[in-house]
């Protein structure tokens, strides 16, 4: 597919979404920026997420993963399903009950102000990373396929995206995500499907020869039984409970939608729509990398070292024009679906957990509208200093890993500090917690480093998020637990 071609596609494509983000936030005000006015339609906000949720990570990234791990990620999936379970049965009533704008809000209020911003500087940091990690894949894809043959830098491309993904979130926020999130969400799975419908013609089965075959292969093996391995099947599904319950439920980005629909069952059915559509969407991405793999082997196509790059290489170049653009209009979904509410989130985090808008009243609604769009445009740029520098260390993992990595230890602190506050009575001196959960990431990156030669060859998978959150526990209580008497425990008073 030619460049120009693509390019075309991308430009309907967004052409479509300012139109609907226009229509959709043109009378949006400060409390539909931020929470949407409480009145978003629950099933709407379900759907939206499945691309929030999965993002461009998925759409590239699993697929190719199917290649060393099989279908090993559905491990991680199934305790995604127990962990929005407890975000159903625990989270959810707690931030409703106290008609929170900021989840981080629960920790000032079961701590201090500290403890909120604490939280709330940590749900930062793994954002921006995170999400500069996931925009990172598809912007390399297009510098690759498209503005590298044209002579355009990296720098110009990054800036492009994130300026399309400023356009659109600048004023509506909340308000125009919930719509807009439900668009792209339905071109990403499109995407999917369409692609498998490609890649089974060009194999020439049908879809009894598709299960019959992919089920006699090594690729659709599940479970993994050496306990030694990061992939072990109960580490994996504990870990994914873990990072659901701190990826989605202690984390702005994905609450901030679930806390727009009008009441707490309405936010629950959500959740209980979300949770089965997201697997079955999973089970067809993963589906997707099979039917990739075996492609490849028909046609005799090396596959290529980083495997994130496979999925696009055979898309755009061996599949034909139609099934290149249904890529194409996928990864731009995929991407910007996961990535353009990242910028409302963290506005909402700063204008509320730091400058504390929601307490305020010497602030009028132009005085607060005009702060906020300054922090929005701020964190672009921000995103867009963060892709630059994630080139180097993006090359030396899938990106799916990278982003579930930075999970495990940036996520670590937030989950400790809201276990404390859920499950026990203790109080806690906050402006000591930035200390302990900086702590707590260092020592669990020497124990992941030092791992095998310590622990007799065991290597720490994604379980590293809940040693994490238990140092930061412990070392809250050691070091910042308030006495009875008010003092602070193991210091003097």
């Amino acid at each position: 597919m030619q460049p120009a071609a693509i390019l075309a596609c991308v430009g309907a494509y967004f052409a479509g979404l300012l139109t609907l983000a226009w229509w959709t936030g043109r009378r949006a005000d400060n409390a539909g920026y931020f929470t949407g006015n409480r009145r978003s339609p629950w099933v709407w906000v379900a759907l939206g997420l499945i691309g929030d949720t999965l993002s461009g990570v998925s759409y590239l990234s699993v697929p190719g993963k199917v290649a060393s791990d099989r279908f090993g990620y559905l491990q991680l999936v199934l305790g995604y399903c127990v962990g929005y379970a407890v975000i159903g049965g625990v989270l959810l009533p707690q931030y409703y009950r106290l008609r929170l704008t900021s989840i981080y809000e629960f920790l000032g209020q079961r701590f201090d102000g500290m403890a909120q911003r604490t939280g709330s500087g940590f749900f930062l940091v793994s954002r921006v990373l995170g999400s500069a990690a996931r925009l990172y894949l598809a912007v390399t894809v297009f510098q690759t396929f498209v503005f590298q043959g044209w002579g355009v830098p990296f720098w110009i491309t990054s800036g492009t995206a994130v300026l399309l993904i400023l356009v659109y979130t600048l004023r509506g926020g909340i308000q125009t995500l919930v719509w807009t999130d439900l668009f792209q969400s339905g071109f990403l799975v499109l995407g999917v499907m369409l692609s498998i419908g490609a890649l089974l013609s060009a194999l020439d089965w049908g879809p009894s020869e598709m299960i019959r075959n992919l089920a006699a292969g090594p690729e659709t093996t599940v479970f993994n039984g050496d306990w030694r391995s990061p992939g072990f099947f109960w580490k994996q599904l504990v870990s994914g409970a873990a990072l659901a319950v701190v990826m989605t439920g202690l984390d702005q980005n994905n609450m901030q939608k679930t806390l727009s629909c009008r009441t707490l069952p309405e936010a629950r059915r959500n959740l209980w729509l979300f949770t089965p559509v997201m697997v079955l969407v999973t089970l067809a991405i993963l589906v997707l990398g099979a039917l990739l793999l075996r492609f490849a082997e028909t046609r005799g196509i090396p596959l290529p070292a980083r495997t994130d790059e496979l999925f696009p290489r055979i898309a755009l170049g061996h599949l034909g024009t139609p099934a290149a653009i249904v890529f194409v209009l996928g990864l731009t979904a995929a991407t910007f679906n996961s990535a353009d509410s990242v910028l409302t989130s963290l506005t909402t985090s700063v204008c509320v957990d730091f400058l504390g808008f929601e307490r305020r009243r010497d602030l009028s609604q132009e005085a607060i509208a005009h702060t906020r769009r300054r922090v929005h445009v701020i964190f672009a740029g921000v995103l867009f200093l963060t892709l630059c520098l994630l080139q180097t260390l993006a090359a030396r993992y899938a990106v799916i890993d990278l982003v579930l990595k930075l999970a495990s230890y940036t996520y670590g602190p937030l989950l400790g500090l809201f276990t404390l506050g859920l499950a026990t009575r203790v109080r806690l001196r906050g402006d000591r917690l930035p200390w302990v959960g900086a702590g707590a990431i260092a020592l669990c990156a020497i124990l992941d480093h030092q791992s095998t030669r310590w622990f007799g060859g065991y290597r720490f998978g994604f379980e590293l998020l809940l040693l994490n959150a238990l140092l930061t526990g412990l070392g809250a209580v050691t070091v910042a637990r308030v006495a009875t008497d008010g003092s602070t425990a193991g210091s003097p008073a």
